[in-house]
């Protein structure tokens, strides 16, 4: 038996001696105290007894923390006895003079022990609020069976945990071995903020509910980055920390309050603090939040990715900064320290394109280490594609998203537009020398993304393009579903492109906004109130791509539709003129595969019809097509049948000029 199970067990012991004096009719030593109906002297020591001199740390912990009366110490230890001390049943017998009723009672306790007050049985004293000891049936108050709460007896014997009932809706999250300089600031300012929520006492001991202290809301990051700010922040407090998700808050009054009293109990048993992770939430799941958190009186951070509206605003708002340049540097360059073949201006590259959290950087590293001794692939190639996968978590959900398989030989464009889609690839691919090394992200700060403006008639070529930009850069491209994103309700499309503008600044993926003149049309005069909130969504963009700092397409066939200012934050404007027959011709023979039988197939005649380049590719397949079902070689006549069907989509009928010399 350790020396504070022994000190436990002589605690329990003496308590037990004041039972068998009742018995024997003897009055206690210090039954000079209180009357039964007096209120508890909480500000004197608990006993002075000799015999209690020297008690087990984890006792005066719970006495300290939870404000015990010297009565309330005993009555805990009377609990205590019945699964400490095998003869606590016998003992109570004889003092209450009845072998039927073996077990401690709080009528028992309030005869036989010093300093007895009968506002220690109240729900909201101590030891009942706390749940440290509860009776077996509170109809029979006085006369039922006392029962200490299995945790708090763990707790008494040395045994620490985290409450069982708490397992599977609570987490620990451990501190973090290192922090960028940023974030290390920022988990100073939360543990300020903790710090100075105490009312009356350290972070570990229970507070009145009309005191409840005030929280720290961590806005901004991911939820990982927000997570280890606030676990380092806890142990500068000598706290751990838990996280919980506010969905799993219960909506049911009475769970909650049970909830909340139980956390607030380990908080206090463990000394912890507990994170709440808020995402989107339907109403009732978001009053239920507001009210756990308004009613938890024990160091806590609220963590959202933004603003959100949980209960009244109380306390300190922390935002987690982006990391600087030169930190989110170092981070790669740690993370990467055992891949000395990675050379620094790889590590610039892969800085300046993916704006990864700290923990998937590490994550990314770890993954290229795991894989390089299994392939032949350049160790820059392995952790571009890494950073790539990484990145393009977020925007998984968000698009339709094409890896890319074209490159430049499949552009049949001018020289012009040929020469500006390589400029474009330029500017993002050399970002790191511009922006870091030539110090242009210093002076700029603003506009540092690429937003490109590709204009021109169905089937041109601009969603091809934008695929052999985003294979010539090693990205995604992610085509954005404006379906997805428009919506009627006021304000929802700018929260659905902040979170796809959001997922995309990690920067794994080329963004395309197709038909986006839907979405970037022009800032009418208003006339009414649907008038004032399309502006408003408008005036967000603007703003929003000023700050984005990736590749974004926007795709129209209506230029003049788009909001003037919109094209002074365009970088690029790229026309994608309709092609004229050598482009046809030039189309026809990229599209129609080396390996396809053919027979009597004449480029030029093709070319007459006056078709885009999505157009000649449906007509090219869909004369394969016709060409395998016959089991005969692709002919002329398979592609005119194709084309007539194509025409027909269109609602327009073949031209005789254009099918001229054909059969």
């Amino acid at each position: 038996m350790g020396d504070q199970q022994a000190l436990l067990v002589a605690a329990v012991g003496s308590v037990l001696a004041r039972l068998d004096a009742h018995a024997r009719g003897a009055a206690p030593s210090d039954s000079s105290g209180p009357a039964p109906d007096s209120g508890p002297d909480r500000d004197s020591p608990p006993d002075q007894s000799p015999e209690l001199d020297s008690e087990p740390a984890t006792l005066r912990a719970l006495v300290e923390c939870f404000g015990l009366s010297a009565f309330e110490r005993s009555v805990l230890l009377l609990a205590a006895a019945t699964e400490i001390d095998p003869t606590t049943g016998s003992r109570c017998a004889a003092a209450v003079g009845d072998p039927d009723r073996a077990y401690p009672t709080f009528g028992l306790a309030l005869a036989a022990l010093p300093e007895p007050h009968w506002s220690a049985l109240t729900p909201v004293a101590p030891l009942r609020r706390w749940r440290l000891v509860e009776p077996a049936d509170e109809t029979r108050l006085t006369g039922a069976p006392l029962r200490i709460d299995e945790r708090v007896l763990h707790f008494l014997a040395g045994s620490p945990y985290l409450d069982a009932r708490l397992h599977g809706m609570l987490r620990p999250a451990p501190e973090p071995a290192v922090l960028p300089p940023s974030y290390e600031r920022t988990a100073d300012q939360v543990a300020a903020g903790l710090a100075g929520s105490e009312p009356g006492g350290g972070p570990g001991r229970a507070t009145n509910p009309a005191e409840t202290p005030l929280r720290v809301d961590l806005i901004g990051g991911d939820r990982r980055v927000r997570t280890d700010i606030a676990a380092v922040a806890a142990a500068r407090l000598g706290l751990a920390l838990y996280v919980m998700a506010a969905d799993d808050v219960p909506t049911d009054p009475a769970e909650r309050d049970r909830l909340a009293r139980l956390w607030q109990r380990e908080a206090i048993l463990l000394g912890a603090a507990l994170l709440v992770e808020v995402g989107p939430m339907e109403r009732d799941q978001a009053a239920a939040t507001a009210a756990f958190v308004a009613g938890v009186a024990v160091p806590l951070v609220v963590a959202a990715d933004e603003v959100r509206s949980i209960g009244e605003p109380r306390g300190q708002r922390v935002v987690v900064p982006l990391l600087p340049d030169d930190e989110h540097l170092t981070v790669w360059r740690d993370a990467f320290a055992d891949v000395p073949e990675l050379a620094d201006e790889h590590l610039h590259g892969l800085v300046a394109q993916f704006r990864l959290p700290p923990h998937t950087v590490r994550s990314v590293a770890a993954a290229v280490q795991r894989d390089l001794p299994e392939t032949s692939v350049p160790v820059a190639e392995v952790a571009w594609r890494a950073g790539r996968s990484a990145a393009r978590i977020g925007l998984d959900e968000l698009g339709r998203r094409i890896e890319p398989a074209a490159d430049w030989s499949d552009l049949v464009l001018p020289d012009r537009q040929l020469v500006v889609l390589r400029e474009i690839v330029a500017h993002v691919r050399r970002q790191a020398t511009v922006y870091q090394e030539w110090g242009f992200a210093r002076t700029l700060r603003r506009g540092l993304g690429v937003t490109v403006l590709f204009a021109g008639g169905s089937g041109t070529g601009k969603t091809l393009a934008a695929e052999v930009i985003a294979g010539a850069l090693g990205l995604d491209l992610f085509v954005i579903d404006l379906s997805q994103v428009v919506s009627k309700y006021i304000g929802e499309t700018e929260k659905n492109l902040r979170t796809v503008f959001d997922a995309a600044e990690q920067g794994g993926a080329v963004l395309l906004f197709d038909e986006a003149d839907a979405l970037f049309g022009k800032r009418s005069e208003v006339k009414d109130s649907h008038d004032r909130y399309a502006n408003l969504e408008v005036s967000y963009l603007l703003m929003r791509m000023e700050a984005y700092r990736g590749l974004a397409v926007l795709t129209t066939n209506m230029k003049q539709a788009l909001d003037p200012a919109f094209m002074r934050r365009i970088r690029f404007v790229v026309d994608f003129p309709f092609p004229g027959e050598p482009e046809r011709a030039e189309i026809w023979r990229r599209v129609l595969p080396a390996q396809a039988p053919t027979e009597g197939l004449d480029p030029q005649l093709l070319a007459q019809l006056t078709v885009a380049g999505g157009s000649i590719r449906n007509i090219a397949l869909s004369g394969a097509f016709l060409a395998a079902e016959e089991g005969d070689k692709l002919q002329m006549r398979h592609l005119l049948a194709a084309a007539r069907t194509e025409y027909l989509k269109g609602e327009r009928a073949l031209a005789p000029g254009e099918v001229r010399g054909w059969v």
